[in-house]
């Protein structure tokens, strides 16, 4: 079974990004499991058709210790394995916290028995790597390959170098590595340019450009991904890419961050000047 993590800074569109590549290998036959480690709950709301499962933490709640596997993993499109870690109440206690008493809970449950024929685990996680807790899929090696969603923007660029550092870190006594950059595009001057060379400088490849398109909006207001919602666009087509280049890639690395002072080089090299 591989384990994939899919970082990247808030908002860039990691959970479009991860589902949409999921229904992707769903299509190829792989028989995958997806573990949203966001507050939210938003990681699987595409491939369930809408915000439909309770999370890990509420049914904790609510239900105490005494909690079977059915209670929190759901099928959702082509058979995806769905689990949503859920969240503290708002304001109260922390949501890092919540990953790792969710995965811990589904090792207990046995989510990853052999019955269940698994190819990939696909961890959706929150933000960058600066809290114990979202740190957790990579710290204690849940997740194996790591991907960062980015764009040619200041801050997801800057994200992307700070998760780079966290891989880093935890790549010294574990198996962590990086996978690559997916660029979903925010249509930047030479944005395509600036990211194959923020990996090159990373020691990364750029696994997929994923271009700007207005279908994936218009399949989230259905609550389905683009393979799902319109399988003969040619997004679908750049998702079916994307699950493609991931399922083959052999290049896993642990990537040397720049100092601030290259990331904004780049910018300046690739857009602002260019």
């Amino acid at each position: 079974m591989r384990k994939i993590a899919i970082y990247g800074k808030g908002g860039i569109g990691k959970s479009t990004t991860t589902q949409n590549t999921v229904a992707g290998l769903v299509e190829a036959g792989k028989n995958i499991m997806v573990v949203g480690c966001d507050p939210k709950a938003d990681s699987t709301r595409l491939l369930l058709g809408g915000l439909a499962q309770k999370t890990v933490l509420d049914t904790l709640r609510e239900e105490g210790e005494d909690v079977d596997l059915d209670d929190i993993v759901i099928p959702g499109y082509g058979g995806v394995r769905c689990v949503e870690s859920g969240g503290p109440e708002p304001g109260v206690g922390c949501a890092g916290r919540g990953i790792i008493t969710s995965i811990n809970m589904l090792e207990q449950l046995g989510a990853w028995d052999e019955k269940y024929e698994i190819d990939y685990t696909f961890y959706d996680v929150l933000g960058d790597v600066v809290c114990g807790g979202f740190a957790m899929p990579i710290r204690e090696g849940k997740a194996e390959e790591i991907y960062i969603v980015v764009s040619g923007e200041m801050m997801a660029m800057y994200a992307a170098n700070n998760i780079c550092k966290g891989i880093q870190k935890y790549a010294q006594n574990g198996a962590v590595r990086l996978g690559g950059l997916i660029c979903n595009s925010r249509n930047v001057d030479h944005e395509s340019e600036m990211i194959e060379e923020l990996a090159r400088k990373l020691g990364t490849q750029m696994i997929h450009f994923v271009p700007r398109d207005n279908v994936v909006q218009r399949a989230e207001i259905h609550r389905k991904t683009v393979i799902e919602y319109e399988p003969e666009h040619g997004q679908a087509d750049q998702y079916r890419k994307l699950s493609n280049a991931i399922d083959s890639n052999e290049m896993f690395i642990i990537p040397t961050p720049l100092e601030m002072e290259e990331l904004e080089k780049l910018l300046i090299d690739f857009g602002i000047d260019a």
